[in-house]
């Protein structure tokens, strides 16, 4: 696969992978059956970070409302986060998986993923989002330790860095509570093409519009 090159790159690149129900009803499958082939355009876009040198990216997986959606869905969505999350396992990378574990819907098969673990070289921090639900993270500031010395210190997230570039795939135009406090100042790109039909040009398309970006931080 040939990696395109950048003369300015995110250092953290946040991905919500929607689509999967949609594509499911347009292939004639039930919409449960979209998740599985989510799985590895997920892969890809871990190879294509990797080539690039991009640090760190995290996984939209599931949030605390998708839980309220049809048992066959929600069983689906789970299996496909366990899934990707093992095999990331075994490959180069630093893995860690944010969410409720205190709730059912979190699935016990990823709680030693719960803190941060390194696998091979460790050469990409990849997060992913299971049970996730930003009242839930943000919460943790408010009822948590009060002694930090500033409100991201003390949320349930506070392992993630800030978020340069969020791409978000399915052409819906909302962040649907994706880490607020780290996407303070990301920039968001959207791919109308829906998830289980990722092609790495989307990405470095985003990537290329990103470059153009004027980041100031507010300043």
């Amino acid at each position: 696969m040939a990696v395109r090159k950048f003369k300015r790159l995110p250092k953290h690149v946040g991905i919500i992978p929607d689509g999967n129900r949609r594509w499911a009803v347009k292939q004639g499958l039930p919409k449960e059956s979209g998740y599985s082939y989510g799985i590895e355009p997920g892969f890809t876009l871990y190879e294509i970070c990797l080539e690039l040198g991009i640090p760190e990216i995290t996984f939209y997986g599931f949030t605390q409302d998708n839980t309220k959606r049809p048992p066959a869905q929600k069983e689906a969505f789970q299996k496909a986060c366990v899934d990707a999350v093992k095999t990331l396992a075994r490959r180069d990378a630093s893995l860690l998986v944010i969410g409720n574990t205190a709730s059912p819907q979190f699935p016990k098969e990823l709680l030693p993923f719960t803190t941060r673990q390194t696998f091979g070289r460790g050469l990409i921090k990849v997060n992913f989002l299971v049970n996730y639900g930003w009242k839930w993270d943000l919460n943790h500031a408010i009822t948590g330790n009060q002694s930090k010395k500033n409100f991201h210190d003390s949320i349930a997230s506070v392992d993630i860095s800030r978020i340069d570039l969020i791409v978000r795939w399915g052409n819906r135009r909302r962040l649907s509570g994706f880490l607020p406090v780290q996407s303070i100042y990301a920039d968001f790109y959207v791919v109308d093409a829906l998830w289980p039909d990722f092609k790495p040009e989307h990405f470095y398309q985003a990537l290329s519009w990103y470059e153009r970006q004027d980041i100031t931080l507010g300043g």
